[in-house]
């Protein structure tokens, strides 16, 4: 899982830095299923459940699970990636959220807000814990910052399978859910919005985007939990490069 988790961050860091003016989300999607398969590896989400891309990418106040095609990516723009890889019949998962050139000040706090989550999420990943401990942290600091988690998606386990038990929801409890044990591997992904939690379902039946137009953010690591506490399995080695608020 490890190995997968690699190539899902230098996907993820090769598709950052054509995240630029003019470039449909179609090619990115070309551009990311090369990459995989040129290094060995699977796209898990091409044919998964019918879903007919490489890869998620969703710009704007679309929360996840957009189709790549014919959107051009423009400057001012959020571009959500999510890539799942399969290889050597082991999955890893991540997601990030791109700044299309200069973006306003809300909207980069939306995403270091996301991504500040995401971590605290992961501090909690540990044996001893629950699943409502990481949800619980990453719904305090997504909603400290006055932002919303959505709360019709949630992270969930990965490893054999792309979507396993236990489902991890953005915001519950601390103490509450599946008891985290050595070996786990949760993929730990906050989708919070600019506006209110509700989204709505396309008509292509994948995308989902904010009720209220808002502006959303999506970032995802694969975690493994040890006995010495979490160890992300999808770290970038140049996250800056990859065009990710530092």
């Amino acid at each position: 899982m490890a190995r997968a988790g690699e190539l899902v961050a230098d996907t993820l860091a090769l598709v950052g830095e054509h995240v630029q003016p003019g470039i449909t989300t179609g090619e990115l999607d070309r551009i990311a299923e090369e990459y995989i398969r040129d290094h060995g590896g699977v796209p898990t989400s091409k044919g998964y459940r019918g879903f007919p891309a490489a890869t998620c990418i969703s710009p704007n106040a679309m929360v996840v699970h957009g189709i790549p095609g014919e959107h051009r990516v423009e400057e001012g723009d959020l571009i959500s990636v999510d890539v799942g890889i399969t290889l050597d019949g082991l999955i890893a998962d991540s997601a990030a959220t791109f700044a299309v050139g200069e973006i306003g000040a809300e909207a980069r706090r939306l995403l270091e807000v996301c991504q500040e989550a995401r971590d605290a999420g992961i501090s909690q990943a540990r044996p001893g814990n629950h699943v409502g401990d990481i949800s619980h942290a990453v719904q305090t600091v997504v909603e400290g910052a006055g932002f919303s988690v959505v709360r019709s998606l949630v992270g969930h386990g990965v490893g054999r399978s792309y979507h396993e038990d236990p489902q991890v929801p953005n915001f519950g409890g601390p103490g509450r859910g599946a008891l985290l044990q050595p070996g786990m591997t949760l993929a730990i992904e906050p989708m919070i919005t600019a506006g209110g939690p509700e989204v709505y379902l396309h008509e292509d039946e994948w995308s989902i985007s904010t009720q209220d137009g808002s502006l959303a953010a999506h970032f995802e690591h694969t975690v493994a939990i040890l006995e010495d506490g979490p160890r992300v399995l999808t770290l970038a080695k140049t996250p800056a490069k990859a065009g990710l608020v530092p």
